[in-house]
Order: structure tokens, then sequence, then C-alpha cells
């Protein structure tokens, strides 16, 4: 691949070869309307992933009592953050027009972040597909009998593989081990020890890796691929990960309406949505064109050294290259999204449909992760902060953001040790010294 050709057509591939913060504008993006017609995920597959999770409420209530109060449903609060966007503004000295609100998804029940929404979805899937073929389980029958001894012994006889940075695999194997299955992680150098010392002790297998997050993933396939009782869920391509994110949007939409915030084309929606491989801001942005068409604008948010996403899109080369051709070494602390090649699935779902994305330095995470908790009380893992400054670089970039509102999604941190994030806090103060 003739980089410095590719170059002077994508000029943005020079600054982000020098790791420099910036951010390209989606010239592909149509009519959300238009845009939907032609890709082959639907309504009705978000609408179905809906519906499965509230027939799984029941047994989600006994099996993780945390999620009682919500009767089974997995979900996190929307909040406004006033204090953090005049932080903000000070710290970045520009001006920052709209409400600023932050998705709480660190706050997630069960794994703490963003990847408990498709992650646990395509598990509760998986059981439910063999349960009801094998006659245990009937979609009308009350699913808190899954819960029980006979169902666990059942679902021993068959295993899960999943190739992760971090996140995903906590929810895989959290779900997966819960419900009986033997669950095997394929975790890559990035993986954070204490997400592999947590799963070891959900009683998840971990397998390490001294390679990135590809390999963790060929290799959790390979595993697979030699034993038909193991089912194998493929982050770069899994269309049932994909819509069980996509299910976020319809319940943000009522979060919305309960805070009395309008959508409309006078008050339009930003999201900024940390990515990785994609799956999880891919899904969510679907879900919210879906629902919002035009009238919501999401944009990704990468690593300086890790913009796989945006590297795919803006060339349209999508999973055919990586950050390595461009020089870059996928090294952050961003364990989440230290992903060096995006997912094609995803990127071509969402190549009209995204408004466009930006990069954020390690620096500028730390910082930020420093400033919410002081001024908000939130604490969040680095990669969680890395939609706070999309709404500066649209000011910046002279977008009229008047009548707007930015939600920020949080996409990690609430099962992170409290001596690691004291730690994540520290380093953030060090560096706004």
């Amino acid at each position: 691949m003739d980089i410095q050709q590719l170059g002077m057509t994508f000029p943005l591939i020079f600054n982000m070869q020098n790791k420099e913060e910036i951010i390209w504008f989606n010239p592909n993006q149509i009519k959300a309307e238009d845009a939907l017609k032609n890709v082959s995920v639907t309504a009705e597959m978000v609408q179905n992933a809906s519906d499965r999770l509230d027939r799984f409420a029941s047994y989600l209530r006994i099996a993780f009592p945390e999620t009682a109060k919500a009767e089974g449903i997995i979900e996190s609060p929307l909040v406004k953050i006033p204090k953090m966007a005049s932080v903000l503004k000070e710290f970045f000295q520009t001006e920052l027009n709209g409400e600023l609100l932050l998705k709480c998804d660190n706050a997630l029940p069960i794994s703490g972040s963003i990847k408990a929404r498709g992650g646990i979805y395509e598990v509760l899937k998986i059981a439910e597909q063999l349960a009801l073929r094998e006659g245990l389980l009937k979609e009308t029958d009350d699913y808190a009998i899954l819960s029980t001894e006979k169902f666990k012994q059942f679902f021993s006889n068959y295993s899960i593989a999943v190739g992760s940075t971090g996140n995903l695999g906590l929810s895989i194997g959290i779900m997966s081990a819960k419900l009986g299955f033997q669950v095997t992680v394929h975790m890559s150098s990035d993986a954070k020890q204490w997400k592999k010392d947590m799963l070891r002790s959900k009683g998840a297998t971990v397998v390490e890796y001294n390679f990135d997050y590809s390999i963790a993933v060929m290799e959790g396939r390979k595993q697979a691929e030699k034993d038909s009782s193991c089912f194998f869920i493929d982050d770069e391509n899994s269309v049932d990960l994909f819509v069980g994110y996509a299910v976020a949007a319809s319940r943000l939409q009522t979060q919305l309406e309960q805070l009395k915030i309008i959508v409309d084309a006078e008050h339009p929606l930003f999201v900024y949505l940390p990515c990785g491989v994609g799956g999880g801001p891919g899904g969510v942005a679907f879900g919210l064109k879906l629902l919002f068409g035009d009238h919501v604008h999401c944009y990704f948010a990468e690593p300086t050294s890790s913009p796989c996403m945006l590297l795919g899109l803006m060339t349209g080369l999508h999973e055919k290259i990586s950050v390595a051709d461009i020089g870059l070494d996928n090294k952050t602390d961003a364990d989440g999204l230290a992903v060096g090649r995006p997912s094609g699935f995803v990127g071509k779902t969402l190549e009209k449909l995204i408004s466009g994305s930006y990069t954020i330095n390690d620096k500028t995470l730390y910082e930020l992760l420093a400033l919410l908790a002081d001024t908000e009380n939130i604490l969040l893992e680095p990669s969680a902060l890395a939609g706070m400054t999309g709404p500066i670089h649209l000011t910046k970039e002279g977008v009229s953001l008047q009548k707007a509102t930015h939600i920020v999604w949080a996409t990690g941190g609430g099962m992170v040790p409290s001596q690691e994030m004291d730690a994540y806090y520290e380093k953030g103060k060090q560096y706004l010294k």
C-alpha cells in the first residue's frame, strides 16, 4: 500500500502519522432515511433484541441482584454535567454552546461498561437458542427458571470464546460463567491485569497474548472452529453484538423525554462515542439514527495512536487498512480503544450515517479524567473520556451549536478497582500541573 499516495488524496493521514488531535467530517453522509434503506441491519432486528432482553429480565433480577431495582433491565443514568461544561470552556479556552450531558455506561450493572449491552445480549441469545432447541424453554416461560441448577448443568456442555482488549471480555466472561457455560477469553497485551484477575475470579479461563487485539480475536476464532459445541463471539463482525448495543437508543429517548429535552431540527442532538473496533459505538449510533434520523449527529472518538475506524471510513478501505500501515504503534492507555484494524461490517454499515470522527491523545484523556472527578465526582477509566472533546472540536470548526444537546458516552469505569482508579486520577493531576 502506497501511503504517500494515499496521503495525497487524504491529507489528514499526515496529521494522523504525527499523532495530532484532528477531526474528520464525513463527506459521504447522506439523509438517514436513504442510508438506512441500504444496510443489512433493520429496525425489526433491533426491536427483537429489545424484546429478548425483556424476556431475560426475570432471570437477570435473580442472577444479578444489582439489577433488581431496575427489574432486571441493564441500563445506565443520563446526567447533566454543567460544572464540567464550565471547566471545558476554561481548559480549552473556547465557547461551548448547548447543554452537556453524560451517558453513564460506566455505571451499567454486571460489568460496568458499554459492553454490558451487546456482550451480555449475545450470550443471552445463545443461551435462549440452545434451550429452545432442546425443548427446555418456551418464549412464553418465566425465564427465571434459567437460574436453576438444571440449566447450569445443561449450559456446561457448551463453551463460549471471545477475543478482547478488556471490557468485552469482562461482560462475556461474567455472563457466560453465571449461566454455566465454559468460557475462554483471549486477551491482548493491552488488557489490564485487574480485568484478567476479575475474569478468573468469576470462573472464566483467560488466555494471554503478547500481541494486540487482532491476534487475540484470531486465536479465539481458531478455538471455536475446532469445537462444534463452542460459540465464538466475534467483536469484528457480530450482528448480534451490534443490535444489542442499538437497543440503547430507545432507552436514551425515554431518558431525554423525562428530562424534557427536545430533539428536532432546531434542537439537534450531538453524541460522542469512544471507538475501538467499532461494534459498541456503531450499534449505538445506528440505533440513534433509526430513532432521530437527521436530527442526531454521531461522532466516533479514538486515540491518536489507534484511529482505526477514522482511517477505514475516511479512505473507504475499512478492514483492509490498519493503523500500522501508516506507521502508528496502536499503543494507548485507553485499552478498550487499542485496536489497529476496524470492523469492516460496522464501517460499511455506518459509512453514510456517521457524521465524523476525531482523535484524542492519552495526556488529554487523563487530564479530563481528573477534571471530571473534581467537578462532578464521577470516576471513569481513561478510554471513557474520549467523547469529552467532541463539542470542543465542533465549536472550533464553527459548527452551529446554539440550541444543541451534547451527550458524551461514558463507556466504562464502573468495575475499576479503587487503587487503579486512584492511580489514573493522580496521573491526571500530574498532567494538569
